[in-house]
């Protein structure tokens, strides 16, 4: 006696995370937004991704060294300022800047435009930080400089004291 074969269902791959284009987790600090497209829970914490979008005249973080991770910044519109260590780099649409554990580094955005990039955390430690951030800001706390060198120092990071 022989089974009639069922057809199977179509099952969700459980280890495929897809994100839509209203989809993720928004953190606003300040003038940036940032919207979390992977925060290292589909990855085994290895990468996390965002996208961020900085506001016209934008200053970034102080700068600042990862002991842990890799950093990468993908600009897909506008200009962003990127400073590492001493020198001054200017990425429009189409750079890639990726940034090594122990590299001084910031960013900011000095135009009149808004600018837009994609950011890569290798392993995830690094997007807890901003949800840090977010929290400072919403207990209505300004953002210091000071705050954001403790919620830095969480994450394996510390301020490039050297280039201040």
């Amino acid at each position: 006696m022989t089974e009639e074969a069922k057809p199977s269902e179509p099952q969700a791959d459980p280890a495929v995370s897809v994100v839509g284009p209203g989809d993720g987790e928004t953190i606003i600090l300040g003038t940036t937004r940032m919207r979390v497209l992977e925060d290292g829970s589909h990855t085994g914490h290895r990468l996390a991704i965002a996208e961020s979008v900085l506001a016209p005249h934008t200053q970034g973080p102080p700068q600042h060294r990862h002991a842990r991770h890799d950093e990468g910044f993908y600009v897909l519109s506008g200009t962003v300022r990127f400073t590492v260590g001493d020198k001054d780099h200017d990425a429009t649409a189409g750079t890639l800047v990726m940034v090594p554990p122990g590299t001084p580094h910031t960013f900011a955005n000095l135009t009149d435009r808004p600018a837009v990039m994609l950011s890569t955390f290798t392993p995830d430690l690094y997007v807890q930080y901003f949800r840090d951030l977010r929290d400072e800001l919403a207990d209505g706390r300004p953002l210091t400089r000071q705050t954001n060198i403790a919620a830095m120092s969480r994450y394996a990071t510390e301020p490039a004291t050297d280039l201040a």
